[in-house]
């Protein structure tokens, strides 16, 4: 399914949590019915498919690569994502994803999304336009040097600089 981006963004109520699971690989295999309702799918046609099908094109792919690396290593991650709906529009999420555990052993991973606050936004934003534009003229190298700048400045990891805006 190709999704084209439009300028229409969604909202939700700041109580609404949006939660999915995938497997190891990042298929979904459940997703609860406010995920469903704001992207505008039907559950068949999420179950099953790659989590990135929402994926937006504003997002840095840097900000993946760290999330997989924190979870490679077991750890759960916080993120601000901005997604996209089947029919294009958007909507921006403050992220926590973790590992499902079973047996001692990662079997999957577990996504529950909340509405991001505005002033986290006013950071994120130009912070996430800056590392596409690296992205674009020096690829995810650039993009992942000017993060570890930022953070060396701020004293700070990743995660806890997430949390801290």
């Amino acid at each position: 399914m190709k999704i084209t981006a439009t300028n229409n963004e969604v909202s939700f109520d700041k109580d609404t949590l949006l939660v999915s699971k995938t497997d190891k690989k990042g298929n979904i295999t459940y997703a609860n019915r406010a995920f469903i309702d704001i992207v505008k799918m039907d559950e068949s046609e999420l179950i099953g498919k790659p989590h990135n099908i929402i994926r937006h094109p504003d997002m840095p792919r840097v900000i993946f690569k760290l999330l997989w690396e924190y979870l490679s290593s077991g750890k759960e991650i916080n993120a601000y994502v901005k997604n996209l709906c089947k029919d294009g529009s958007y909507y921006w999420v403050f992220a926590n994803v973790t590992p499902s555990y079973f047996e001692d052993k990662v079997v999957g991973y577990h996504s529950a999304r909340k509405k991001p606050a505005d002033r986290a936004l006013n950071i994120i934003k130009p912070l996430y336009k800056t590392l596409i534009d690296l992205e674009k003229s020096g690829g995810m190298e650039a993009s992942m040097k000017k993060i570890n700048e930022i953070l060396k400045e701020k004293g700070m990891e990743y995660d806890e600089f997430i949390l801290s805006i």
